[in-house]
């Protein structure tokens, strides 16, 4: 079946400011749960400016305890992927992430867009997708995509909140500058 999550959320900041605090966003105290955060390929296709990223993002298992005893469940860690194409030049950055761990059970991908708001070219307009399908648990399976949609809804909030605080952070050293 699957289980969707969408956000609109427009950041009354420049898209480079912006796509600058995305970028640093993690490992972060503000989110004790995803611990590391590496890039593994980076490359600017010279043709475009298009500049492509590859980072891998090692997260820890929240899954709750008694879910646990599922053997497959009992991980400490769960590393995601994310690819991103930036575009300066039409102020625009894509995302894709998906899970890299449990590939057999279950998928969780996210498509994201930050671009130059059309509504005001000093503010940036985000949008994100995600999706959950659990599979081959059987009757865990809404209760782990139940478990797992609204474990998403709390970290979109929380991804949103961390990154407000970074860019007042730095709009706050800049301004006393």
């Amino acid at each position: 079946m699957g289980v969707t999550v969408e956000v609109h959320r427009v950041y009354r900041y420049p898209f480079e400011q912006v796509v600058a605090s995305y970028l640093r966003k993690y490992p972060s105290p503000m989110e004790k749960h995803i611990t590391a955060v590496e890039t593994v390929e980076e490359k600017t296709d010279l043709s475009t400016g298009i500049i492509y990223q590859r980072r891998i993002a090692t997260c820890q298992n929240v899954i709750p305890e008694i879910l646990r005893k599922v053997s497959v469940l009992k991980v400490p860690d769960i590393y995601l992927e994310e690819e991103s194409w930036l575009n300066m030049q039409k102020r625009n950055m894509a995302m894709k992430t998906h899970c890299l761990t449990w590939t057999q059970y279950a998928s969780l991908s996210e498509e994201s867009v930050f671009r130059e708001s059309l509504e005001n070219p000093n503010w940036t307009d985000f949008t994100q997708k995600g999706r959950i399908s659990v599979t081959g648990a059987g009757l865990l399976n809404c209760v782990l995509e139940a478990f797992a949609q609204s474990f998403l809804k709390q970290g979109v909030r929380k991804g949103i909140k961390i990154m407000e605080t970074l860019l007042q952070e730095q709009c706050e050293r800049s301004c006393s500058q």
